[in-house]
């Protein structure tokens, strides 16, 4: 196997630019560059010079982690230098000229780590989560499934199906011998029934969980000139909106992702509602009519109290909101706001935040946080409470564990998962 390295920080100035470097040559590399290898774990301070000509490249850090005990399972090593443009061009210059180092995939470094038994393949897609976490419930979320929460459950629900096939298998093979005793279904059923409620509330909370990876969808509605695009570039304390008296400005839908209270909150500023007469108009309109099933809520916007479409109402979640306060006053039952004052403001943030709230949780209990994961226990469940038929035939029964258990098992990464692999590593950046 080849030796990798990358850049494992954020390309451009900095104070400190770190280089891993993972597999079978890395204590050679280290000795090529530094003259030794360092204690592992144990912090060095050393030149790096270009093995071809001596030159020194920088004064840094370098850090050993001999394989086994490595993130990566490999001999592990990291280079800590000064976070300059050039020295960090000149260093991973000089790697590429080494003779069986090469620059490493995007996500190769995890992936050695699954293979290696370092993470589960729930662990790695939980990395990419951390690392894409822009708020505080994203990090507690993918920080608990990183930290095992979802392997170690998957780990019991499988145990206790062996412990239900091993029941059934003794019966099969053995229910002549005088020590094993008749096949009991009660017992089965006692083994599974935990497992199984475990699973139906995993389930249950899973479209939070998976809200949580994409946002809380907040779609911004309401005639003409109702405050809409205004309301949107006060939200965002930016500009991202042309605001006009003239109808039908907003053709395209915008989006703001914010951070209330800790939740991912998306806000699509929409095309106004009405029977436009313009071709482009009309197709703004139809694209939000589309989109507005997906909301989770729905702000109508309406400066004199103009009730949204009837039918909305049944769709998703709507909350009211009378704008242009600063003008005339908001009626009973409406959340008023203004824009231009500012007035409001925060209170409708507070109740969205709310709405975000009840929806998604705090991210500090999920489990099944992804498609692939709902379908894989979904399908588990659906074996165990396949077995539990009555009267169903042994032989049966024994096949619904074992498809339950490779159902769970597709989750962590432990059978039929090569179809799957590219598409979870290709996500993460370079270097990690």
């Amino acid at each position: 196997m080849e030796t990798i390295f990358a850049l494992g920080t954020g390309p451009g100035r900095a104070a400190i630019a770190v280089i891993r470097l993972s597999g079978p040559t890395v204590q050679q590399v280290l000795i090529d560059f530094t003259g030794a290898v360092s204690e592992p774990r144990a912090v060095r301070l050393t030149a790096l010079r270009d093995p071809e000509n001596g030159e020194e490249l920088d004064q840094g850090l370098t850090f050993f982690f001999p394989g086994p005990h490595s993130a990566t399972g490999e001999d592990y090593a990291e280079l800590q230098l000064h976070g300059g443009r050039a020295v960090i061009d000149a260093v991973l210059s000089a790697l590429s000229r080494r003779r069986g180092l090469r620059m490493a995939e995007p996500g190769e470094f995890a992936r050695r780590g699954f293979v290696n038994g370092k993470l589960d393949l729930s662990q790695a897609e939980a990395l990419a989560d951390l690392i894409d976490a822009q708020t505080e419930a994203q990090r507690r979320q993918a920080l608990r499934i990183a930290g095992g929460a979802l392997r170690r459950e998957v780990e019991r629900w499988r145990a206790a199906m062996i412990d239900a096939l091993a029941l059934v298998e003794a019966e099969l093979d053995f229910s002549d011998e005088s020590d094993v005793g008749s096949f009991d279904l009660a017992r089965l059923r006692l083994l599974l029934e935990q497992p199984l409620e475990e699973m139906r509330a995993a389930l249950k909370d899973a479209p939070a969980s998976e809200r949580m990876r994409e946002g809380f969808l907040v779609m911004i509605l309401g005639a003409p000139n109702a405050g809409k695009s205004t309301l949107l570039n006060a939200l965002a304390q930016r500009d991202l909106a042309i605001v006009s008296p003239t109808p039908g400005t907003t053709r395209d839908m915008i989006e703001a992702h914010l951070d209330i209270e800790g939740l991912p909150v998306t806000f699509v500023d929409t095309a106004g509602l009405r029977d436009a007469a313009d071709e482009i108009e009309r197709i703004g309109v139809d694209r939000v009519l589309e989109r507005v099933v997906t909301a989770d809520l729905v702000l109508w916007l309406s400066p004199d109290a103009q009730e949204p479409n009837p039918g909305l109402a049944s769709e998703v979640d709507v909350l009211r909101v009378a704008t242009k306060t600063d003008l005339a006053p908001a009626p009973p039952v409406w959340l008023g706001v203004s824009a231009k004052t500012g007035a409001g403001v925060d209170a409708l943030l507070k109740e969205i935040g709310q709405f975000a709230k009840d929806r998604l949780g705090d991210g500090s209990s999920a489990l099944v946080i992804r498609e692939r994961h709902r379908s894989a226990v979904a399908s588990a469940m659906a074996c165990l409470e396949s077995a539990l038929v009555s009267e169903k035939d042994l032989e049966f029964l024994a096949e619904d564990l074992r498809s339950a258990g490779r159902a769970l098992g597709r989750i962590v990464g432990s059978v039929d998962v090569e179809d799957v692999l590219d598409a979870v590593f290709a996500r993460f950046c370079i270097g990690k």
